[in-house]
């Protein structure tokens, strides 16, 4: 009886055991899925050390911490179980994403790699593991705007020297006395930062709430605002979705006074998915927004819908490839210049969230460093008609920050290839600009010898130029200090290789047997001669040597050679040819034949007669 009852209280204590975690189990659920993430971490960490349901916890402590942006940590977790042959393969994708976020990226290509053996890959899993540089050719220069605060500040948007932002700084205001459950920060609001005075005020009218607020764009005519917000109109919260999630709408409101008023939401708005990150074409005539509606292409994706003269919208219109993916783009915003900047965790990149540009011209490009981090970046934005520009990132650890830019244009290189004796410009010559010992530019001079490219700034490039007639071009090119420049001159002098006979295109001057006239055929390429030295190289100083075959004796063949060396000197001379410019003109008889042969034929023969040319100087 006693081994029975012992028996009875171990069933009964592992048993109250089981429960107790099993309760600790739907609670660390409910708060992951109430978005209580820093409350959900203690929890799901509680059941791991008592060695519960360790896999799925890890990977959802795992998940956790990626939603709280910390990928260090979700490393770790994902880490410990991602071996598991029982795990699921979204998580190879999940692991793959964190490790960038560290900047393990031999790594991540590797997780990328099993995902996309899976099945589960697609064209974007093969470029994130194939494409490891990403650049533009415009320069950003960027410091941390002096408005940040501790908590997250985010999501510029400026007209008529008023920054608008997003910021849970919770300032003057007494409806964000509760923290968001996700952070444990303020619920967001929108600000305004004077920049004339740098005074930072909440945005005034009927646009905060005690929900979240923000981010904003205005109308060019400064009269029309739209902007994101929980579900929450006319003081009231709206309904949540059978998950109980308030989702993001777009709301739009009119200018009064000094504030906002008239608070309306968009018609494309739902209680089932989420509607936000407002931006307006610069006409005002197309409103692009994030949203994960229905049919779309993955999580959130970016849509646009036409604007008319009262207010009306179009129907929404998914942007599609190449923009979107199967995974989140977020935070649209279209450039003057037609060119559209998004963030997306789709594409491939350097951290979490990159900032791309997309233009019909080049596709969807990366913006490189240092616009991009290994962390989330996002929100850009561009004043119009200014160098001036925002992203949001959260690169320094921690809550979001802004970062104000300096955009500085795409560095136009252009420059001149000309001969080096004379100053002709120099047609068809090529140019090659490496990097890092790659190739970056390979081009052609046009019929004047110019050449014209974009390059990056703040760098050094090995540039070389060639062409047929010259000797190569070997220096080094420096885009250092530029910034107060869109164009760089460059220009390169090729020195002509020291060969008359090849500049001038002309074949050998050859003679009949026992003969020293000067043949028309051998006319024709003198006079090329001739051209060359007057109207190119007019400061060129040549020698003539001139050459016999075997036949005849080696005395007679010398006073030959001679002869045809003077009637070419001759005939040159004649023909406008300084005297002075021929500083020789000498008989080698056969002691040097083009041909050495014994028995030589007629072919042979005549190419052994001969003159030939050579350069004294080219000044």
């Amino acid at each position: 009886m006693k081994n029975i009852y012992s028996l009875f209280l171990i069933l009964l204590c592992c048993s109250l055991s089981m429960q107790a975690q099993s309760g600790k189990q739907k609670k660390a659920d409910r708060l992951y899925q109430n978005f209580a993430y820093l409350e959900a971490t203690d929890v799901y960490k509680e059941l791991i050390e008592k060695e519960y349901n360790v896999t799925y916890n890890s990977t959802k402590l795992g998940d956790t911490y990626m939603m709280l942006r910390s990928p260090e940590n979700a490393v770790f977790y994902y880490g410990d179980v991602i071996q598991d042959t029982a795990i699921s393969p979204e998580y190879y994708y999940k692991y793959a994403q964190a490790l960038r976020g560290v900047k393990r990226y031999d790594e991540s290509r590797e997780w990328l790699q099993k995902y996309l053996n899976s099945g589960r890959g697609s064209d974007e899993i093969k470029e994130m593991i194939e494409k490891s540089e990403y650049h533009t050719n415009a320069t950003y220069k960027l410091e941390s705007a002096d408005f940040n605060t501790e908590v997250s500040d985010f999501g510029v948007f400026v007209k008529d020297d008023q920054v608008y932002f997003v910021s849970a700084r919770a300032q003057d205001t007494e409806v964000k006395k509760k923290t968001y459950s996700w952070n444990e920060e303020p619920f967001l609001d929108i600000y305004v930062l004077d920049k004339g005075s740098g005074s930072v005020t909440p945005i005034g009218g009927e646009v905060n709430t005690k929900l979240h607020d923000g981010p904003v764009v205005i109308s060019p005519d400064g009269n029309t605002m739209y902007f994101t917000r929980n579900n929450y109109l006319d003081n009231k919260e709206g309904k949540r979705d059978k998950d109980k999630t308030n989702h993001l709408k777009l709301y739009v409101a009119t200018k009064s006074g000094d504030g906002w008023a008239s608070v309306k939401e968009l018609a494309f708005n739902s209680n089932e998915y989420s509607v936000g990150h407002p931006s307006l074409s610069p006409d005002g005539k197309t409103l692009y927004f994030a949203s994960d509606m229905p049919n779309g292409m993955g999580g959130t994706d970016i849509y646009k819908a036409s604007v008319d003269s009262l207010g009306n919208f179009g129907k929404p219109e998914n942007l599609g490839e190449p923009v979107n993916t199967e995974f989140d783009e977020t935070f649209p915003f279209m450039d003057t210049d037609g060119t559209l900047y998004f963030s997306s965790n789709g594409h491939a990149g350097l951290g979490l969230f990159d900032i791309f540009r997309m233009t019909e011209e080049d596709g969807v490009e990366n913006l490189g460093e240092p616009v991009n981090s290994n962390m989330d970046d996002f929100a850009y934005f561009q004043v119009a008609d200014s160098r001036e520009g925002y992203i949001s990132t959260n690169r320094d650890g921690g809550s979001d920050n802004i970062y104000v830019f300096n955009k500085l244009n795409p560095l136009v290189l252009k420059g001149q290839v000309t001969d080096a004796v004379n100053g002709n410009p120099i047609s068809a010559a090529t140019i090659r600009i490496m990097n890092d010992g790659e190739q970056i530019a390979f081009l052609e001079t046009d019929e004047e010898g110019n050449y014209e490219t974009e390059i990056a700034r703040d760098k050094s490039f090995p540039i070389e130029a060639k062409e047929i007639k010259y000797e190569t071009f070997e220096g080094e090119l420096s885009t250092m200090d530029s910034d107060d420049t869109d164009e760089m001159e460059y220009n390169i002098q090729l020195n002509p290789v020291k060969d008359v006979e090849y500049l001038a295109e002309i074949d050998n001057i050859y003679f009949d047997f026992d003969k020293s006239n000067i043949r028309p055929d051998a006319a024709k390429e003198l006079d090329k001669l001739i051209t060359l030295m007057q109207d190119e190289y007019p400061d060129l100083v040549i020698e003539i040597g001139s050459h016999t075959d075997r036949r005849g004796s080696n005395a007679y063949n010398e006073k030959l050679a001679e002869r045809r060396a003077k009637s070419t000197r001759d005939y040159l001379v004649e023909n406008g040819v300084a005297e002075e410019r021929i500083v020789e003109f000498k008989g080698y008889g056969e002691t040097k034949p083009a041909i050495d042969c014994d028995r030589c034929s007629e072919d042979d023969h005549q190419l052994n007669r001969r003159s030939m040319f050579s350069v004294v100087k080219m000044d």
